[in-house]
């Protein structure tokens, strides 16, 4: 999807932000506004289509700026780098999330339903029309798909990286096919 869909929610992303003079909030209050209210906004959304990359790195950025206060005009310090405050707070991080990472993992919740839910409605029809013969997991996609269908494929990689198979009984099991 392009970021020219996603508009409306950049838009209200930033008035959140403006209605906020950072100035006012202390260090945990900044924390508290944006882990309350910035990092729920888009999570609807980023649960079911993937973000453009530009529109992650501008939302990053917002959250980014408005914690370190940074204005128009001016740039303040940045004492610690955004890795190190999207690390957790037991590892010396803030726990701000990291919306790329998020998004995908999101995703990829979407793509474990799929697969623990077979037999629920939205599982019986995304299988009938995009995968009707094989497993979510081993089968291959066409190219020409719908924006949800695309987010799902790109949980599904995320996936795909943890996921193991267990033998059983080896009734599954196709020899020439499975490593």
């Amino acid at each position: 999807m392009r970021k020219g869909k996603f508009k409306t929610l950049k838009e209200r992303f930033q008035k959140r932000l403006s209605d906020w003079v950072e100035k006012y909030l202390s260090s945990g209050g900044k924390e508290v506004l944006i882990k309350a209210i910035m990092q729920a906004l888009p999570v609807y959304a980023m649960s079911v289509f993937q973000f453009p990359a530009g529109l992650v790195e501008e939302l990053n950025q917002m959250i980014r700026d408005f914690h370190w206060g940074d204005e128009h005009e001016r740039r303040r310090m940045h004492w610690l780098s955004w890795d190190k405050l999207t690390q957790p707070k037991a590892c010396g991080g803030m726990g701000f999330r990291d919306f790329r990472v998020y998004n995908q993992a999101l995703l990829a919740r979407q793509a474990w339903r799929l697969i623990q839910y077979p037999d629920s409605p939205s599982a019986r029809l995304l299988k009938a029309k995009y995968y009707p013969v094989g497993h979510l997991l081993d089968t291959a996609f066409i190219q020409d798909v719908s924006a949800t269908w695309r987010g799902v494929m790109h949980g599904l990689d995320l996936l795909k990286q943890g996921a193991i198979w267990r033998i059983g009984s080896g009734s599954m099991v196709k020899i020439w096919r499975d490593n």
